[in-house]
């Protein structure tokens, strides 16, 4: 058998180390996205509570936008999430800041769990947990193992990415160019931070970019110092993803994802000025020496690890996020302030739209839920508007014709957002979700397609007064004030109804049910009256049509509404 040539033998090393990287770097990038969804869906409601509580209070924010990462394991995730939320006018520009700092300090979690000596675990954690999925029963269940399952994907996936890396030390051509990237200087740094960067914009996550970077530290390829200094450039890096998300959207939302790059941006600057005191303080910190390095035999060969340099990477990605938050978080509204300044609001009206979340939260079901739920209050809001409108008009009002045009407007406005929702919602529901989270999904198609029908009739009535108007007939004073009094009627019981929709009080289907009844039987009274009257008062059949169409319609948007209540309680 003739010998491979030393270049042939160059070459199957680089094959091998390249597949080897690929590979690790697929599966690692799989595991976050399983454990993330994992989480999410584990998480439920008690996600949607802490994006809740981002109030205007900028260390509420900065806790939510931190819990919030710990559980999607992914600050890209959450800062699309905010720009989403912004853009859908559910969050301020302020609150929006104190959440994307906190989700910096959250999303340094994943190196924690890198720094768990259990990499060689991974591959067997992945397969009990995949068993465990394949077979489980209770969504609860199911899910957890989906995320331990993504955890030991991570982990076996760095494992590939380090075994990787190994035949690098042995190449002396490869050696000599990664010797290049050094931390050593000022300029250095800079240079190191820079390659981060683009690294991390190209993958479009910090923590692949980390895997990779503590894969080449782990196994000796390039130093601690180095290592630390690519970290650092992997935080601006990080921020294309919220940048590409504000595309398109709202000037508010622009300048919620300006906030994350220059937040990060400024950090990495005044972090790389104080390089030096800045990683003897962490080395100082954590109590271990990055650079000592062990001595293992693997397949009759002494092979060298550097055990201690997974976490001292996690504390210098850590240490970065928490002393910037720290030292930005009391300017917040500042940069508010400078971010309205630099990205100025435009001259026109902007109205945010549901379309543009369809892509950015299809990683996130739970807050997609939630958002879907918001779009459905704001229909409910919208059809609350057009019933006080719809009665000066009946009354006849001095400004009926704006009211009108109001009127048809947002009729159309209803129909958008409701096709908005059900192709939103039909995304999500597409993906793996729990019962319950699908469950939810329905009812907020069912809610949506009954505000939009809610709206037709609403638009029919004001056709029907309006035919009244060309005709030139008039309603007799009587059944003029019984409709009005039945418009109140049930403009009261749609706020009812739309008020426990905000709330999410599915009990209020109860009372729903009295009042819809007392309804019902005020339209059948009005009705009989009046067909009682037509022989005394004789009016033009059309009047007698429209007025008994009129009270068809009114008990149709009823219908609708008690719909909504059913539907907020989980009845058919």
């Amino acid at each position: 058998m003739i010998a491979a040539a030393p270049a042939e033998l160059n070459a199957v090393f680089i094959i091998t180390m390249f597949f080897n990287v690929v590979a690790g770097l697929g599966v690692f990038l799989l595991g976050m996205k399983y454990m993330s969804e994992g989480l999410q869906t584990i998480a439920g409601r008690r996600l949607r509570t802490m994006i809740g509580a981002a109030t205007s209070n900028r260390f509420a924010g900065m806790a939510v936008g931190t819990g919030v990462t710990c559980l999607v394991q992914s600050s890209s995730v959450t800062t699309v999430m905010v720009v989403g939320f912004v853009t859908a006018g559910f969050m301020t520009l302020t609150q929006a800041i104190g959440v994307i700092m906190g989700a910096n300090i959250g999303t340094t979690i994943t190196g924690w769990i890198l720094a768990l000596k259990i990499g060689k675990y991974g591959l067997p954690i992945m397969g009990v947990a995949a068993l465990v999925f394949r077979f489980a029963n209770k969504d609860r269940l199911k899910f957890l193992a989906m995320a331990i399952m993504g955890m030991g994907m991570i982990f076996f996936g760095l494992e590939l990415m380090k075994n990787g890396f190994k035949p690098i030390r042995g190449m002396e051509d490869f050696e000599a160019w990664f010797s290049t990237f050094s931390a050593d200087t000022y300029f250095g740094v800079l240079k190191c931070a820079a390659v981060g960067c683009v690294l991390t914009m190209i993958v479009q996550s910090s923590s692949a970019t980390l895997g990779i970077t503590i894969g080449l530290a782990s196994t000796g390829v390039i130093p601690f110092h180095t290592a630390a200094a690519l970290v650092l450039g992997e935080n601006i890096g990080t921020t294309i993803t919220a940048y590409l998300a504000s595309i398109g959207t709202t000037t508010n939302a622009k300048r919620a994802a300006y906030a994350h790059v220059i937040f990060n941006v400024l950090g990495v600057i005044w972090i790389t000025a104080l390089f030096r005191p800045y990683i003897h303080v962490v080395e100082h910190f954590i109590g271990i020496d990055p650079s000592a390095s062990t001595t293992a035999v693997e397949d009759g060969k002494e092979v060298v690890n550097f055990p201690h340099v997974t976490a001292a990477i996690a504390a210098v990605h850590t240490g970065f996020n928490v002393a910037n938050t720290l030292m930005f978080l009391p300017f917040t509204n500042y940069l508010a302030a400078l971010l309205t300044r630099l990205v100025p609001d435009r001259e026109f009206k902007e109205t945010p739209h549901l379309t543009m979340l369809d892509s950015n939260l299809s990683d996130t079901p739970v807050i997609g839920i939630e958002q879907a739920r918001k779009e459905v209050n704001r229909m409910a809001d919208t059809l609350d508007k057009m019933l006080p409108r719809l009665r000066e008009v009946i009354a006849g009002g001095a400004t009926n014709e704006k009211n009108i045009q109001k009127i048809f407007h947002k009729e159309e406005v209803l129909d958008i957002m409701q096709k908005e929702v059900t192709v939103f919602v039909t995304d999500l529901l597409a993906g793996s979700l729990t019962h319950d989270l699908a469950d939810e999904g329905r009812r907020i198609l069912r809610i949506a397609d009954e505000y939009e029908s809610a709206g037709d009739y609403v638009q029919n009535l004001l056709k029907l007064y309006l035919r009244l108007d060309q005709a030139d007939l008039k309603l007799i004073q009587s059944d003029r004030d019984n409709i009005l009094g039945l418009h109140d009627d049930v403009a009261n019981y749609v706020d009812l109804v739309s008020t426990a929709c905000r709330q999410d009080r599915p009990e209020a289907v109860t009372k729903a049910h009295s009042m819809g009844e007392g309804i019902s039987h005020h339209i059948r009274r009005l009705r009989n009256q009046h067909l009682a009257e037509v022989a005394n008062h004789r009016p033009e059949p059309l009047v007698t049509v429209i007025y008994t169409d009129m009270l068809n319609a009114y008990r149709r948007v009823k219908d609708h509404a008690l719909n909504v209540a059913e539907a907020l309680a989980g009845e058919k």
